[in-house]
C-alpha cells in the first residue's frame, strides 16, 4: 500500500513537470515550422541553368515554370511533388548575343534537362535544409525564452494566475457591448464584399491570358507525347513570343526524339560486346564532348551494357570553357552518378570554370600526380593550351612539350620507386601531351581525345617486355571542330570500353555511332598487359580496318619492340 501512495505520488509530482515539457516542445515545434515554411516559401537562390543564370524561387502551385522574360512567354510542366511544391525559374541574362540562337540553344538543353533539374532540386534542398536548421534554432530560443520567463513569474504567481484564469472561465461573465460591436464589424464587412466591386486589372484588349498545352498550341506538329505535359501562357503580349519559338519546338522534339532512340539501340548491343571476367574492371572512355549531353544517356547505356563502373574523360567536354558551361558537366554527372570520374580538362575547358565544375561534382580531377582509381593507378593533367574560342588568359606558364616532359618523369620516378605503385595509364587530352610518356616505358596505357578521331590502338614493347598502347577516341559528342550541340549528330561519335585486370588495362572495344542513326561495334582488342608475352620483335599487325565511321584510322592493333627514351635521367628498374 504504502509503495502504491509513492509512486502515485512521484506520478502526481511528475505530472507539472511533463506538462511543461509538453507545453515547450509544442512552442518549438510551432515556431520552427511557422519560421521554416516562411523562410523557405520567400528564399531564392541564384543558379546556372543552361546558358542562363537564373533565379529560383520554391512555389505551392505544384508546377515548375519557366520565365523568359517580357520576349518570350512562360513554360510550366506539372512538378509531381508531395504538398503541392513547385518552383518558378526566373531565366535571367546569357553570353549569346543572337536571340534565336539563344532560343535554339536553350530547346537543345532543355531536351536533356536531366542535369538541370538535378540542379534546381539541389537548389531547393539546400534552401529547405537552410531554413529548416533556422526555423529549428529560432524555435529552441523561443522555447528556451517561454522557460526563463516561466521561472521568472514564479510557483506563486502562476498560482495566481492560473486561479484567475479559472475564475474568469467559471464565472463567464458576459460583455454585451462587446459581442454587439463585434457583430457590427462582421456585418458592416459583409456588406462592404458584397457590394464593392472586383479590383481585378481590366481583361486585356487581346484576350486573358491562359495556359495551353503545347500541343495544342502547334496542332500541325508532330510531337513526341512527352511533350504533352509542357504548358505554355499565352493570350496578350505573349502571342508574338509563341511564333517566335515555332522553331525552338520543332528542334526540341527533334532532338528528344533522335537521342532517346539512340539510347534504346546502344542499350540493345550488349550482346555484341565481351562479357568482362570477374576479376575485371571496365571503363568507359569518352573525350571531346563538346556539350552534346544528348550524347550522355546513349555513352550510359553503352556503360550499362558492357558492365562498366568508371568512366575515363579525357577533355573538351565544352566548346569555349566558359561558366555558363557547367550544364555540360551537369549532364555528365547526371548520366553516370554513381560512377567514378576520372578527369582531364582540354583546349576548349581552359580557364577554370570547368575544372572547379568538376571537382564540385566530386569528379577525379588529374593534376600531375598518380591517383589510384579502383585499383588503377592514373596519371594526367588537364590541357595547357587553350583554344581560340576561349576567352581570357592566352599565355600560359608551360609548353605542351614541358608538360608532356614532366608526365613522363612522374611516371618513370614512380615505376623506379619500391614505395610507389606503378602508373597504369597516363589521360591527356592531346596525344601529343603523351608521346613522351608512351616512349618512356613507365606505363601500360596512354589515353587521349582532341583529333575527333580514332588513332591506335598502337602497342610496343620496352627491352624488357613491358608493353605500352597508345589510343586516342574519337569525339563522343559527334563535334564538327568545337561545336557538337545539335538535334542529331554533326559527325560519327565515338567511346570506347577499356577492360582492366589486376589493375593493368588488358584490352579495348570501341563503339561508334553514325549521323543516322546506325551504330558499329568494333572487335575487343587486347592491349597492353593483355597482348601476349611471346609478342616477336617485328611488327605484328592485326586487322587494318577503317576507324568506325569511315575516319581512315587504323582500328586493327600495332605492336613494335624498341628501346625506350628515358626522360630526365629518370632510371628504371628491371622486373
Amino acid at each position: 500500500m504504502n509503495a502504491a501512495c509513492d509512486i502515485l505520488g512521484g506520478m502526481a509530482i511528475r505530472r507539472p513537470r511533463l506538462w511543461a515539457g509538453l507545453a515547450l516542445t509544442g512552442v518549438w515545434l510551432v515556431v520552427a515550422l511557422v519560421v521554416g515554411v516562411m523562410g523557405f516559401a520567400n528564399d531564392s537562390r541564384t543558379v546556372v541553368i543552361g546558358a542562363h543564370t537564373t533565379t529560383v524561387q520554391p512555389t505551392f502551385d505544384g508546377y515548375a515554370t519557366l520565365d523568359f522574360g517580357p520576349v518570350l512567354p512562360r513554360f510550366r510542366v506539372a512538378a509531381d511533388q508531395p504538398l503541392d511544391l513547385g518552383v518558378a525559374v526566373d531565366v535571367g541574362d546569357t553570353q549569346a548575343a543572337d536571340l534565336n540562337e539563344v532560343i535554339r540553344r536553350d530547346a537543345l538543353i532543355a531536351s536533356q534537362p536531366d542535369g538541370e533539374v538535378r540542379e534546381v532540386r539541389q537548389a531547393l534542398i539546400d534552401m529547405a535544409v537552410d531554413h529548416a536548421i533556422r526555423g529549428a534554432a529560432v524555435g529552441l530560443l523561443a522555447a528556451l525564452a517561454a522557460f526563463g520567463l516561466w521561472r521568472l513569474i514564479g510557483r506563486d504567481r502562476r498560482a495566481e494566475l492560473a486561479g484567475a484564469v479559472r475564475r474568469e472561465l467559471r464565472e463567464r461573465r458576459r460583455r454585451p457591448l462587446v459581442v454587439a460591436g463585434v457583430a457590427v464589424v462582421v456585418v458592416g464587412l459583409a456588406v462592404t464584399a458584397a457590394v464593392v466591386p472586383d479590383s481585378e486589372p481590366p481583361e486585356p484588349a487581346a484576350g486573358p491570358a491562359q495556359w495551353v498545352p503545347l500541343p495544342q498550341l502547334f496542332p500541325d506538329e508532330s510531337l513526341d507525347p512527352e511533350l504533352d505535359r509542357i504548358e505554355v501562357l499565352t493570350g496578350g503580349a505573349s502571342r508574338g513570343g509563341v511564333e517566335l519559338i515555332e522553331s525552338a519546338v520543332t528542334t526540341y522534339n527533334d532532338s528528344l526524339v533522335f537521342y532517346r532512340d539512340l539510347t534504346e539501340r546502344a542499350a540493345a548491343i550488349e550482346n555484341q560486346l565481351r562479357d568482362p571476367a570477374e576479376d575485371e574492371v571496365v571503363a568507359l572512355l569518352v573525350a571531346d564532348r563538346h556539350d552534346n549531353i544528348g550524347m550522355d544517356s546513349v555513352a550510359r547505356a553503352v556503360a550499362d551494357a558492357g558492365q562498366a563502373s568508371l568512366v575515363i574523360d579525357a577533355g573538351d567536354d565544352t566548346s569555349t570553357g566558359g561558366s555558363w558551361e557547367r550544364f555540360s558537366v551537369n549532364s555528365l554527372a547526371d548520366a553516370f552518378e554513381g560512377f567514378e570520374v576520372v578527369v582531364v580538362g582540354g583546349n576548349h575547358d581552359y580557364g577554370g570554370a570547368i575544372v572547379e565544375a568538376y571537382e564540385d561534382e566530386g569528379f577525379i580531377v588529374l593534376a600531375g600526380e598518380p591517383e589510384t582509381v579502383e585499383g588503377i593507378t592514373f596519371l594526367g593533367d588537364s590541357d595547357v593550351r587553350a583554344s581560340g574560342l576561349v576567352a581570357g588568359r592566352t599565355t600560359f606558364g608551360e609548353s605542351i612539350e614541358e608538360q608532356a616532359s614532366r608526365l613522363a618523369d612522374v611516371a618513370c620516378e614512380a615505376d623506379a620507386s619500391e614505395e610507389d605503385d606503378d602508373v597504369s595509364t597516363v589521360v591527356v587530352h592531346s596525344p601529343t601531351a603523351g608521346e613522351l610518356a608512351a616512349a618512356s616505358g613507365c606505363v601500360d596505357l596512354v589515353l587521349s581525345g582532341h583529333v575527333h578521331r580514332q588513332i591506335g590502338p598502337t602497342t610496343t614493347f620496352s627491352i624488357d617486355g613491358r608493353p605500352t598502347t597508345s589510343y586516342s577516341n574519337g569525339t563522343t559528342g559527334g563535334a564538327a571542330y568545337a561545336f557538337a550541340l545539335g538535334s542529331a549528330l554533326r559527325r560519327t561519335a565515338e567511346v570506347t570500353l577499356i577492360t582492366y585486370r589486376d589493375g593493368r588495362p588488358v584490352g579495348l572495344q570501341p563503339v561508334a555511332f553514325e549521323t543516322d542513326g546506325r551504330i558499329t561495334v568494333d572487335r575487343w582488342q587486347p592491349i597492353g598487359a593483355g597482348i601476349p608475352d611471346q609478342a616477336t620483335g617485328e611488327a605484328l599487325r592485326g586487322d587494318q580496318a577503317a576507324a568506325p565511321g569511315g575516319q581512315g584510322a587504323t582500328a586493327g592493333r600495332d605492336v613494335e619492340r624498341r628501346p625506350r627514351q628515358q626522360p630526365g635521367g629518370v632510371e628504371r628498374r628491371q622486373r
